[in-house]
């Protein structure tokens, strides 16, 4: 495995860009998605935030592997109560995409101070959750349907009880060897008071969903933030993110077609993950870190995510820990596309990407 170089994908001083995800054509087009909020420093703000109550989602495209990009991004979706987050796409085999991403709203402090918890923003906004959502694409990103709501765990906790909280996961989906769609969901219960995972499953190209199983759960780690991969003998497999783990993620493994699940640590610093499955069957994982020096690292797994090779380091100029949200794609020839928002100097974050060589 070897980096060949670095590439910016969108940059504008007006705008925070993060989040990204990436998939590719079957005609063999990059598309990019990503989250876009103002620059609330040209506001007179002390900072930058994660929630906002103008981040939409955008799109950007490549045609030559990820080298060039469209310069000026394409409207996606806005949710009509709130700012929207982390769009993560998936290229289904009909050449359809399935995208999910998730809301957070504005409400008053009065409100806010009703509420179990709220997003304390610049101290002065606060947010609540408004879960989880779909959207899909028929042709390619041109238009979007939806979005389809997914069901809401009966325990879960709201963080107000009229606000509803549907499903969400930052993180890859993915669409088995049957053709179904399989997606590691968080769920707080109020009983243990952190993420745990579980699995929904649809048939019908993510419009439906229905549960299948509890994936993973612990009585002091939080786990969340799952990126799934289907590997070449049917199992599926997913990276997690954790808290109070030592910033270790783990993995989760099904061998039934997510019946049943085990997890064991994956002894690897960083969060959070995107994995891919490579031509060869091996499994390329990308993930964030946020430890000095901050940046991007990335390792190789067996087929059966069994063993992994050594890391490499793709970036490690980030200012601070504000970067990362990796994203992988096959780009031709041996190569593999790393997307992820940067920064440096404490500067407006934008989204980078790094080719790396995997044959």
């Amino acid at each position: 495995m070897r980096k060949i170089e670095d590439v910016v994908v969108y940059q504008d001083e007006s705008f925070y860009a993060s989040f990204p995800s990436v998939v590719v054509s079957p005609e063999g087009q990059l598309l990019l998605a990503f989250r876009r909020a103002p620059n609330r420093r040209l506001f007179g703000a002390g900072g930058y935030t994660h929630a906002d109550p103008n981040s939409y989602l955008v799109l950007v495209r490549s045609d030559d592997r990820g080298r060039t990009w469209s310069p000026e991004p394409e409207h996606i979706f806005a949710h009509p109560l709130g700012g929207s987050q982390d769009p993560c796409m998936l290229m289904l085999r009909n050449g359809n995409i399935v995208l999910t991403s998730y809301a957070w709203t504005l409400v008053p402090n009065n409100e806010a101070e009703k509420a179990d918890r709220a997003l304390r923003v610049f101290d002065s906004w606060a947010f609540l959750p408004l879960g989880g959502y779909l959207l899909r694409s028929c042709d390619l990103g041109m238009s979007w349907e939806g979005p389809f709501v997914p069901p809401e765990f009966e325990d879960d906790t709201r963080w107000i009880d009229y606000v509803p909280k549907p499903a969400l996961n930052r993180g890859a989906m993915v669409e088995g060897s049957d053709g179904l769609l399989y997606w590691a969901v968080v769920r707080t219960p109020r009983e243990l008071k952190h993420t745990m995972l579980e699995l929904l499953v649809s048939a019908d190209q993510g419009a439906t969903w229905e549960h299948r199983s509890t994936i993973a759960q612990h009585e002091t780690t939080a786990i969340n933030e799952t990126s799934l991969i289907e590997t070449a003998d049917g199992q599926l497999v997913g990276f997690a993110r954790t808290a109070q783990f030592g910033d270790h993620g783990v993995i989760i493994r099904s061998s039934d077609r997510g019946k049943t699940w085990q997890w064991e640590d994956s002894g690897v610093v960083g969060h959070p993950y995107h994995a891919l499955r490579l031509p060869d069957d091996r499994i390329y994982v990308v993930y964030g870190y946020r430890h000095e020096p901050y940046g991007i690292r990335a390792r190789i797994w067996d087929p059966g995510c069994r063993q992994c090779g050594e890391e490499l380091v793709l970036r490690d100029d980030g200012w601070n820990h504000d970067l990362g949200y990796p994203w992988s794609c096959l780009a031709g020839d041996g190569q593999v596309l790393s997307v992820y928002y940067i920064n440096h100097n404490d500067e407006t974050r934008y989204i980078a990407g790094t080719l790396v060589e995997v044959s």
